[in-house]
């Protein structure tokens, strides 16, 4: 990498404030520079990160980290604050198997003060940072850096609303790059800013306050009159009213001007709010042209924009992702029913969602990151007539849970929830990993939890989840759909699931994105003389009983595996068939996930590290069976 005269020698906040003011534009450029130079080999938040430089720095700049608090809302924005906590000589780690996490980890540096993943968990930790401090009689700062995207949930407006009526001093930063500003609100705004963040003026106004509580009539007259001065001219009414000072917009990649800004709120004893206005993928061409490609990418060509492609994703270009697989499935169902309404929060692309809102505008519907509106919406489309498919990734479909039984299942509605990214998803890490669905679906009376092993399984399962009476869950993972297992599949109802291949030693029950490995693991162990039958279950809710039990008058041992924790998951289901039907003379053996959160990195070697790779399964239910035999060989007469 090339020399960087300032950055290089910034390892930490205290690093960065011994360069002068006038500088600062100049250490934001480089750290520009090492981003886009950095993620293009590693992979990463790009275009976030590219639009919060300015920010990172001034905020460090001015606070006294890790003593003063920032909490970001969603670490995409916080990729610098890495870099200037000292982490920058790890980036080339970041998302990679025990390097950096994409986001914020008090696990990584003391300077992060929550994992977050997720977006709209910002104010709430802020506030109650800002109460715990006030109730241990500290001084120290609180600062919350918010996306405007996050302002879409409700879990944000709850605690915007609790912080107006605490009061407690605290800085919110409204991070905007959505909204774009004429140059005469810009000029407007600036000169407002100008005056109303001004000590003298701040001092001015308090002793003003001060005087007139002794005169109760002339405060009412002047609160008039400052009250319609900021109706005419100040932005930002909503949050004046819920108890901030709002101060904005303002310029966000203006570093100078950004730094005495928040330098004279933060002299305030108040809670306040700074709006500003930045722009996503900002420096770099191709990620300000297109921020949402841009947004979370693999390795690229920082002269193209381009991704570069691995041998191994060049040998994979002909197969169809489950995400494209279900894209199609879908756009095929509306064209048949025009009943079928499509459902996302603030992931159409990610989704596979973005092909059918421009077929059907009227029947979709982005709600933003508001993934507990999007599932009582459903439910109302579905008690209106409509058949609802809601598109989310299993990690937040997690935030859902009182709105998916209180308001679908106990009403008795039809809601087909399509999980994408169901499974390990590698680089975003525990976050992100999809782990858990079948273990909170798996409770709700009458949910049916499908995992399709290819496109026409997938298509056939979206089918009977539109049609049926309840939630029908289909779980799928993010990459590829294996060449080997785009068979032709026969019609099947709900419930049913297929034997795949015959063996008279053992039998695998698995299914989804575990069929493949399964099916290679019975080829590995054939090899050793072990003959697996592979049982393609289809549905962790309801099982296939008739299958199972037709499967136990073969074989005397059953290895289940599944890409989910073992608590509660499709192993766990499994056992409980046997204990409901008092089956004690056959042996089960789970392979799963562990019951932990399981950090980033790639797909492939989690599995492996976890013994779910076809080799790992091969090797260990060799080994159960040769000690299975073992045992029985020496059992008394």
């Amino acid at each position: 990498m090339e020399e960087y005269r300032y950055i290089s020698r910034i390892n930490s906040p205290r690093d960065l404030k011994r360069v002068s003011l006038p500088d600062l534009p100049k250490v934001c450029a480089e750290y520009r520079s090492f981003l886009i130079e950095t993620i293009s080999k590693t992979g990463g938040h790009l275009g976030a990160s590219l639009g919060g430089v300015e920010l990172n720095v001034a905020l460090h700049y001015l606070l006294n980290s890790p003593q003063d608090k920032i909490c970001w809302d969603v670490g995409h924005q916080a990729y610098v604050h890495k870099m200037i906590t000292g982490r920058r000589d790890r980036m080339i780690t970041i998302r990679q198997g025990d390097g950096l996490s994409g986001f914020p980890s008090p696990f990584e540096s003391p300077h992060d003060q929550f994992i977050v993943g997720h977006a709209c968990t910002a104010i709430s930790q802020g506030l109650g940072l800002a109460v715990a401090r006030d109730l241990e009689g500290g001084m120290e700062k609180v600062v919350v850096v918010v996306g405007d995207g996050a302002l879409t949930g409700g879990l944000a407006y709850e605690a915007l609303n609790n912080a107006g009526h605490l009061g407690k001093r605290m800085l919110i930063v409204l991070n905007d790059n959505e909204m774009s500003i004429s140059p005469n609100v810009g000029a407007i705004s600036k000169y407002l800013n100008k005056i109303i963040t001004n000590p003298l003026y701040n001092r001015i106004r308090a002793e003003v306050e001060r005087q007139l509580r002794h005169f109760p009539r002339l405060r009412r007259l002047a609160d008039y009159g400052f009250e319609s001065f900021k109706h005419l001219l100040v932005p930002g009414l909503i949050f004046e009213e819920l108890g901030f000072r709002y101060f904005g917009p303002v310029d966000g990649h203006d570093v100078i001007g950004l730094v005495r800004t928040m330098e004279n709120i933060l002299k305030l004893d108040d809670l306040c709010l700074l709006h500003i206005i930045t722009k996503k993928g900002k420096g770099y061409e191709f990620a300000e042209k297109d921020a949402e490609k841009l947004h979370g990418v693999t390795p690229f060509d920082v002269k193209t924009g381009e991704k570069v492609k691995g041998p191994a994703e060049r040998k994979k270009e002909g197969e169809m992702t489950y995400t494209q697989a279900f894209a199609q499935a879908i756009l095929q169902l509306a064209r048949e029913d025009e009943k079928v309404v499509a459902i996302t929060a603030a992931m159409s692309s990610g989704t596979g969602l973005d092909k059918f809102a421009k077929e059907f505008p009227n029947r979709f519907f982005d709600v933003g990151i508001a993934e507990q509106h999007a599932v009582t919406f459903a439910g109302a489309l579905a008690k209106g007539g409509m058949k609802p498919v809601c598109a989310i990734y299993s990690t937040f479909l997690q935030r859902s849970q009182d709105q998916l039984i209180h308001d679908v299942a106990l009403q008795r509605l039809n809601v087909t929830l399509c999980l994408d990214r169901a499974g390990l998803v590698g680089a975003d890490g525990a976050t992100h990993n999809g782990v858990f669905d079948i273990s909170y679906l798996g409770h709700i009376p009458r949910a049916v939890i499908a995992a399709p092993k290819d496109a026409a399984e997938m298509f056939h399962m979206l089918r009977l989840g539109i049609d049926y009476p309840y939630i029908f869950a289909m779980r799928y993972p993010r990459g590829n759909i294996s060449s080997t297992q785009q068979t032709p599949t026969k019609l099947f109802d709900i419930g049913e699931g297929e034997i795949l291949r015959e063996g008279s030693d053992l039998a695998i029950f698995t299914l989804g994105s575990m069929v493949d490995s399964a099916f290679k693991c019975a080829e590995l162990l054939a090899r050793e003389g072990w003959e697996a039958m592979v049982c393609n279950l289809r549905f962790a809710q309801p099982l296939d009983e008739k299958l199972i039990l037709e499967v136990l008058q073969k074989v005397q041992m059953v290895f289940t595996v599944e890409e989910h924790v073992f608590t509660g998951g499709f192993g766990s289901k499994v056992l409980e068939f046997f204990e409901r039907k008092n089956i004690q003379d056959v042996r089960v053996k789970r392979f799963a996930l562990p019951n932990e959160f399981i950090e980033h990195g790639s797909r492939e070697k989690l599995l492996d590290r976890f013994g779910l790779s076809p080799e790992r399964l091969a090797r260990q239910i060799s080994e159960s069976m040769k000690l299975t035999s073992h045992f029985r060989e020496h059992l008394p007469t």
